[in-house]
């Protein structure tokens, strides 16, 4: 606005260079300024400023008594073990038949995310493997003889399905300066089977468990919020379309947008719990009422004792819920920093934002009262984007193809190193850190990824500063 405000006469190159100087001179001078209550990423009711290994385990400052008390119950449930029906804690018994881990805990460590491989490089119970094929009319349904999910332990009288081994391949490249990287490429495959051979069309996908912290304010955002996001038709032609997945809701029989899952498969945080226990531990409840087996597993282990029908009631399930609602957020930190406000700056200058939207609001009419109307700041807009082949599953999940992934939110990304001891980042961990996460980006995400690679060295540091003060 100021250079078409001069006149004519002063249009010169000995003229006009001295103001295009003092125009470039102002901007670079300008000090970069946090925003107003940016620290807060659980918004004013579900931040909480603890920087420690414990940092995702907190509840929401303002419970009360009767709150605590409900929520260190459902934390109970959540990080001891189940045990084999039957057993005189029958409160926590019905493990199995099948199952990949023995408490919610096992693979939310401290509530964060899992370690997706041990010491040799194969995998831990907490990177759990999805199993379909396709049906006649092209929808994926469970593998016929292992069904959805592959479980590889199981109670005395039952045979484990199997092992998932891990090959991985280097796949070197170089950033335009020069910086040469490298990238873990894997490769899935199954051992020991327990059941025969799977069906020659069988999809295997991984999914690493992801931190707990801040579910109950993602399930408190309104359809409408997350719509408002959406442009599955790119009609603004920014390459980045955006489209929900939309999921069966088994309390009120009807489909709903999906929210949470690495493709947005469940609609709300009590299906999500459900969903984990009946196919991660055994435990039947209210929603899934039926174990997670096969067909013909089910015949095979009719005999079996159960821990009750449902095996966990509806007050234990409901007190899990609760829990995980609860769980507060981390504030961010050295958010006022000058390179985390350097990295933010870029971070938006790139296309991040796109689909890593930093703000989004809970509706008005959320419950409890303290997950209403927030401000709170997940970087996600809990959307499906094509994140191109190189992440591709090629498993449809929904309305999710098999090359796109809701976008996970960023929010407390920074202390996974702090709680949980390692950082292994993606939906199955291949990435070894916040610079390689980046670099498997594709497809939609394609043109943010070259704007980060053509960045200076430093300004890639900074950038990378900023992501890990979320």
């Amino acid at each position: 606005m100021l250079l078409l405000s001069i006149a004519p006469s002063m249009w010169s190159p000995t003229k006009i260079l001295p103001v295009i100087f003092l125009l470039f001179t102002l901007t670079s001078c300008k000090k970069l300024t946090a925003e107003k209550d940016e620290e807060l990423s659980g918004g004013k009711e579900g931040t909480v400023f603890l920087k420690s290994v414990d940092a995702f385990g907190q509840p929401f400052p303002g419970l009360d008594h009767n709150e605590i008390r409900k929520f260190q119950i459902g934390n109970s449930l959540n990080r001891n073990n189940w045990v084999a029906a039957p057993a005189s804690a029958s409160a926590r018994d019905g493990l199995g038949p099948l199952f990949n881990a023995s408490a919610c805990a096992a693979c939310h460590a401290r509530d964060g995310r899992g370690l997706p491989f041990n010491s040799a490089g194969q995998p831990t119970q907490t990177l759990l493997f999805r199993l379909s094929v396709l049906s006649h009319d092209g929808q994926p349904i469970p593998e016929p003889v292992y069904g959805g999910q592959l479980q590889h332990q199981s109670v005395a009288g039952a045979i484990p399905e199997g092992n998932i081994k891990i090959a991985y391949t280097e796949e070197p490249g170089k950033y335009p300066d020069g910086t040469p990287y490298s990238l873990r490429k894997p490769t899935y495959s199954v051992e020991n089977h327990g059941y025969g051979a799977m069906h020659p069309g069988t999809m295997i996908s991984p999914r690493l468990a992801p931190h707990m912290a801040g579910i109950g304010l993602l399930d408190a955002v309104s359809e409408a919020t997350i719509l408002e996001a959406a442009d599955p038709d790119d009609r603004d032609d920014d390459g980045v379309s955006g489209r929900a997945n939309y999921v069966w809701n088994v309390r009120l029989q009807k489909k709903q947008i999906g929210k949470f899952g690495w493709k947005a498969n469940e609609p709300t945080a009590e299906q999500q719990v459900a969903g984990a226990f009946v196919n991660d531990i055994g435990i039947t409840s209210g929603i899934f009422p039926n174990e997670a087996l096969s067909p013909g597993q089910s015949t095979r282990y009719s005999h079996l004792p159960s821990g009750g029908t449902p095996e966990i009631d509806a007050e234990g399930l409901a007190n899990v819920v609760f829990y995980v609602k609860t769980l507060a957020i981390p504030a961010r930190r050295d958010w006022q920093r000058e390179e985390v406000l350097k990295g933010k700056m870029l971070f938006n200058q790139t296309g991040c934002t796109s689909c890593h939207l930093p703000v989004l609001k809970t509706a008005p009419d959320a419950e409890p009262h303290y997950l209403a109307a927030q401000i709170i700041r997940p970087y996600t807009d809990l959307l499906l984007h094509d994140m191109g082949p190189g992440l591709a599953d090629n498993r449809p999940d929904g309305l999710a193809t098999g090359t796109e992934w809701r976008t996970a939110p960023l929010w407390g990304i920074g202390l996974q190193k702090t709680v949980n001891k390692h950082t292994f980042f993606l939906h199955d961990g291949r990435a070894r850190n916040l610079e390689e996460a980046i670099l498997w980006h594709g497809g939609e995400a394609e043109k943010a990824k070259r704007g980060f690679m053509e960045l200076s060295g430093q300004d890639r540091e900074y950038l990378i500063r900023f992501i890990e003060s979320l």
